[in-house]
């Protein structure tokens, strides 16, 4: 059976680790871990925008099989889900956990006791939602998972606004990237996100995660091994800019890539008396954006076959 060892376990053996786990510490200290640059002292008790200071903050965790075909496979993904966001989508479905934080403050040694506890379950990677605003207290964490026996891939599934010197730290460390690519222009970000600069921060993120993985690499069993892959949700109205976001990823990341056109938006929060995200979208609007995605030649999708 295909294996690809984890990039961490090496970085963990030569010693990077641990100078990547100390800068991103130093970093927390006037944090820029994420495009806010908030430049808070979150170990002094200061917080900003994502309001999590130096502890991992975790609202639940388990083996979920609601995600991609590549992460679920057999076993399920092994998910934690993390607690607040540094992003402020009005209609967030986990808006209990993003906006209003549901979850509590660990030690990081728990933190590692739940990714051992995951991979034990016979999940096949460890996949961290939400996690731009977390990546010190991950990283410190995972030396305490490695030297019990964690040796699967570790997810990062972001939102997609994400800060490029925090993403060179994790080169190496997380072998399957998973943004959110939200929106096709920024003003609408700011809109119905609050985040400034979203479309030019989300490129340039991309860029990057697929420079660290490549495209999305399978096993014989179809369960992911290291790669990018690129969530994008379809809203009412083409609000989400899929032409533009299907042209970028083609042109300029690869038209190889997996992408996951998502038809299930629903109105949650605050888009329930916000139209017209007041609503689902149609069958049409989907197959709109699926036909948008093939005439950029991405053929990649997942649960699309036809």
């Amino acid at each position: 059976m295909n294996k690809m060892r984890p990039g961490y376990l090496r970085l963990h053996e030569s010693g990077e680790l641990s100078r990547r786990i100390e800068a991103a510490r130093n970093i927390l200290k006037d944090c820029t871990l994420c495009p806010w640059h908030c430049h808070v002292d979150r170990p002094a008790g200061d917080k900003g925008v994502c309001r999590v200071g130096a502890l991992p903050m975790v609202s639940s965790y388990g083996a979920h099989f609601g995600e991609e075909r590549p992460l679920v496979g057999n076993n399920g993904s092994g998910t934690i889900f993390l607690s607040f966001c540094n992003l402020k989508c009005v209609f967030c479905q986990n808006y209990d956990i993003s906006h209003l934080g549901e979850g509590r403050e660990m030690q990081v040694e728990e933190l590692g006791e739940i990714m051992v506890s995951l991979w034990r379950q016979g999940c096949h990677n460890i996949n961290f939602v939400s996690p731009s605003h977390q990546v010190a207290q991950i990283l410190e964490a995972l030396p305490y998972a490695i030297e019990r026996g964690l040796d699967i891939p570790l997810v990062y599934n972001c939102g997609g606004y994400d800060e490029l010197a925090t993403l060179f730290l994790l080169d190496g460390v997380f072998d399957i990237y998973m943004p959110d690519f939200k929106y096709g222009d920024s003003q609408t970000a700011l809109r119905l996100s609050a985040i400034p600069h979203y479309f030019e921060t989300a490129k340039e993120a991309l860029k990057e995660m697929h420079r660290q993985v490549g495209d999305l690499v399978l096993d014989e069993r179809g369960i992911a091994l290291r790669g990018l892959l690129v969530r994008h949700l379809v809203l009412p109205e083409g609000l989400a800019g899929t032409r533009e976001v299907m042209n970028f990823i083609a042109r300029e990341i690869s038209p190889a890539t997996y992408v996951n056109i998502m038809d299930q938006y629903r109105p949650c929060f605050e888009a329930i008396g916000n139209v017209p995200l007041n609503r689902r979208i149609t069958a049409a609007e989907f197959d709109e954006a699926v036909a948008v995605a093939r005439q950029h030649g991405i053929s990649r999708l997942d649960g699309i076959t036809v």
